[in-house]
């Protein structure tokens, strides 16, 4: 996978005090961390309110108090074309898109920037041959949706996300359903993608791929434990605490990674 082509401007995206309550209970207890470019990645155990903060960063969830800042600007004063037009997002279980085939599916990331009765011009072209690129889609972008497998669904939505050309990519869960080459090629693609300067937060189960961004948020029970770089010590430190002592983190052939502790 290819890094996709030119994006908008540098984002911010900064989370103050959010408290957030689902069916009555409350779910993040002020939470708050300042994004910056580059690749965060929320780890913690199920339940720890991971995907909540990042449904709330996207604007999906309204906190019960708090805030949410996107280039220092309150979330809601954002109307929702600008919005989405700076904030791509990917969710955990993403809708496939009927039965469309690829690169119609892809090419609605370009809704933003087109609205509901546009016509794709150069440019939004242009954006979806590098999206597909980058997913390692193109080879099969005529093909429908429904005749895919699962992992190649996913790499469609992700391709989708990155089409928008936004500057802040949110993704719940991106390497779901993928088998270990792929899920290598999306971690070397949002690396890619933060050094050059786009604002990425992922949510991750799978430590050892969260272990190679450059930044992690560690929660438990809806609070932020740790906000650290991924190879300090304060990092991994706070993933031993909420893990209960089942991993270990070692670095193995320069890498770092997450070993079980049996």
């Amino acid at each position: 996978m290819s890094a996709t082509g030119s994006l908008a401007p540098s984002a911010t995206l900064r989370a103050e005090d959010l408290q957030v309550s689902l069916g009555g209970q409350a779910v993040l207890h002020e939470v708050s961390c300042a994004l910056r470019p580059g690749w965060t990645a929320i780890v913690g155990p199920n339940g720890a309110g991971k995907s909540t903060l990042l449904r709330t960063l996207a604007g999906l969830l309204s906190p019960a108090s708090g805030r949410v800042l996107l280039d220092e600007r309150p979330l809601p004063d954002w109307g929702a074309p600008a919005r989405a037009r700076r904030i791509a997002w990917l969710a955990q279980q993403g809708e496939p898109g009927g039965d469309l085939a690829v690169r119609d599916v892809v090419m609605l990331g370009r809704l933003p920037h087109l609205g509901l009765f546009g016509s794709p011009g150069e440019g939004d072209h242009a954006a979806v041959d590098a999206a597909l690129e980058a997913t390692g889609c193109t080879g099969w972008q005529q093909r429908r949706l429904p005749d895919l497998s699962g992992g190649e669904r996913q790499r469609v939505l992700l391709a989708r996300a990155l089409a928008v050309g936004a500057p802040v990519l949110l993704l719940d869960e991106p390497t779901t359903h993928l088998d270990p080459p792929h899920q290598v090629a999306v971690v070397r693609l949002l690396q890619r993608m933060a050094a050059a300067g786009t604002l990425v937060v992922s949510v991750l189960h799978d430590l050892p791929l969260a272990l190679q961004a450059g930044r992690l948020l560690v929660m438990q029970d809806g609070r932020l434990l740790a906000d650290a770089p991924s190879d300090s010590a304060e990092s991994h430190a706070a993933l031993v605490e909420v893990f209960g002592g089942a991993v270990s983190i070692e670095r193995i052939h320069g890498r770092l990674t997450a070993v079980p502790v049996l």
